[in-house]
């Protein structure tokens, strides 16, 4: 099936594939899908102040932007070409060539993961921290084409070796990419001030940053048209920067907020994020 997908790609144009998802596939899904769309909807309603048609609007064009955004991934592996508008990639280039590794948060808006593609074969390897659970053959075009810009996958593991793998790339001076956004069941959290209420994020990759004392930079790809993407490339800290994992995350947080109030159909939170 996901290899008769990718086959269908390579012959399809893009917008014939989004028009067919706008009229039959979002509609669906926002039917049977209630769950994930009272969050979405709450989240218009209550943080972006929307009256209610404008947020039911939105969260239509939020399903289908994420709809847009997954076909996208499934047209990368099968070898479509985009257009990306980098901001910041100097930093980012600075940092590749310095010793001291360095950690790039990334979290559930946009396209992150398209950025892999978009990057050439960087100096320093980049380890991704992913979750498994995806059909093998998304995994092995994942892996194939990040591989080729030295971008490499650490799997979460029932063991917790992938902690291991983790503090062994920064200890080796690579790149440690970690979501930033998402707490997946942990006790450890930290409550971070977003869009005017408190909300609970991840306190571990806080923690690592500032334990180990790397820059950490926070990167969203957003989709601005049928081909093309824009990379915002943000620097949250300094090396050696003395800053607690607590005032790091905020400083997440408050960047993390921007860019959704600049691009809020494009943020893919399907659950409540704020607890009241």
């Amino acid at each position: 099936m996901q290899r008769a997908l990718m086959k269908s790609f390579r012959v399809l144009p893009l917008r014939f594939i989004y028009a067919g998802m706008a009229v039959f596939v979002i509609p669906f899904c926002m039917l049977f899908g209630r769950k994930g769309y009272r969050a979405i909807y709450h989240f218009f309603r209550q943080r972006m102040g929307y009256g209610p048609w404008r947020a039911f609007r939105n969260v239509y064009l939020n399903h289908l932007c994420f709809g847009k955004v997954v076909v996208d991934r499934f047209a990368a592996y099968a070898g479509k070409h985009f257009e990306y508008d980098l901001e910041g990639y100097n930093r980012f280039l600075e940092l590749t060539g310095e010793e001291s590794g360095f950690m790039v948060l990334s979290c559930h808006v946009g396209n992150y993961e398209i950025a892999g593609y978009a990057f050439r074969a960087m100096k320093k390897p980049m380890n991704a921290l992913v979750f498994s659970g995806e059909a093998a053959t998304v995994m092995e075009g994942r892996s194939r084409l990040l591989g080729g810009n030295n971008i490499h996958m650490i799997p979460v593991s029932d063991d917790m070796s992938h902690l291991f793998a983790m503090n062994t790339a920064l200890s080796n001076g690579e790149i440690l990419s970690i979501p930033g956004d998402r707490v997946f069941g942990s006790p450890r959290t930290v409550t971070c001030q977003f869009f005017g209420s408190d909300a609970k994020f991840p306190l571990g990759p806080y923690k690592l940053a500032t334990a180990r004392r790397v820059p950490v930079l926070a990167i969203y790809v957003m989709k601005e048209s049928a081909r093309r993407y824009q990379v915002l490339i943000r620097e949250l800290s300094a090396l050696d920067e003395p800053l607690s994992a607590e005032a790091l995350a905020q400083r997440f947080a408050t960047e993390t907020e921007r860019v959704i109030r600049q691009y809020p159909t494009q943020w893919f939170n399907f659950y409540e994020f704020w607890d009241a």
